[in-house]
């Protein structure tokens, strides 16, 4: 079996790396980020931390070098999953393509290029050491499921899952993947934007008492467009959150978005508390703390220009 992960960078590379280590996978890493795609011919894809994996991952730049695959998992940030998709969608034009991006509205962008889609949620996180090593800072379960307008068949869905879960990533194959990503959804929109305004470790965020009640008010905005669209959460985010600010779990970890705006890259804010907003407003729900939050973190990137 042929894997791509189009997007190297944290998550995709603990994918790729624990994929890779599986005799029955080939994997294929596309990333845009030539010394980090250099590193990993070189001396192999590196994950240190959470988990310790060197593995061998043939990795490139150039879309026209990847052969056509069964699989494909796009861990992009959200902002660049178009034009990435556009430009491998011919890798998988037998195959089926799971978005394990964070936010909302990444299948639809998926769709638009590719035939077969599988809707993803996943938790492990980390980040980008130095080219070729990645630190694995969470580990987490992944759930999959076939995208409703353009689904992959449960075959593919299931098959991808269970390479997943052979390598080390626990992954569920599930006829609707709709809430556990809500519930991702809702816990990375009450908490990343936070951190990101306040240079806050989870952890941190969720100890101060004035932090976590702003928390709990975003949290409540997200269940109430979710269950406007008749998704069920298959978990609370206010417990998630609870367990992911223990010691032994996430207290240390900066999100993604705080890595961001630390680096001054544009953050997925359009695709988190934007996309709940933009939901809100198509159902006729009240975001107005989300939408603030949004207001405030793309005042922000406005500051870096």
């Amino acid at each position: 079996m042929k894997v791509c992960v189009v997007g190297c960078g944290a998550v995709g590379s603990l994918f790729a790396a624990n994929l890779a280590q599986l005799e029955d996978v080939e994997v294929w890493a596309y990333d845009l980020l030539q010394p980090h795609v250099d590193a990993i011919n070189a001396r192999g894809l590196r994950l240190t931390g959470a988990g310790e994996v060197v593995s061998h991952v043939a990795a490139t730049a150039a879309a026209s070098d990847l052969p056509p695959c069964e699989l494909g998992i796009v861990a992009t940030k959200a902002m660049h999953a178009d034009a990435a998709i556009a430009a491998t969608a011919h890798v998988f034009a037998d195959g089926a393509v799971a978005s394990v991006m964070n936010g909302v509205g990444n299948e639809e962008t998926l769709a638009r290029h590719v035939e077969r889609v599988i809707r993803g949620t996943t938790f492990p996180a980390g980040k980008l050491l130095e080219p070729g090593v990645v630190q694995w800072d969470v580990k987490g379960d992944t759930t999959l499921g076939p995208f409703e307008s353009q689904p992959a068949p449960m075959e593919a869905v299931e098959s991808l899952a269970d390479a997943c879960t052979r390598a080390g990533m626990p992954t569920a194959a599930v006829a609707d993947a709709r809430p556990p990503q809500w519930r991702k959804v809702i816990f990375n929109a009450s908490t990343n934007p936070i951190g990101a305004l306040t240079g806050l470790t989870h952890g941190r965020v969720c100890e101060r008492p004035d932090l976590r009640a702003l928390v709990t008010a975003l949290v409540d905005e997200g269940k109430a467009v979710a269950a406007a669209q008749g998704i069920t959460l298959d978990a609370d985010p206010e417990e998630l959150i609870d367990h992911a600010a223990r010691p032994e779990v996430a207290y240390d970890h900066k999100a993604s978005m705080l890595q961001d705006v630390e680096a001054r890259r544009a953050t997925e804010i359009d695709f988190l508390n934007g996309g709940i907003g933009r939901f809100g407003r198509e159902l006729g729900v009240p975001t107005p703390l989300n939408d603030a939050v949004t207001a405030l973190i793309k005042g922000l990137e406005a500051s870096w220009t």
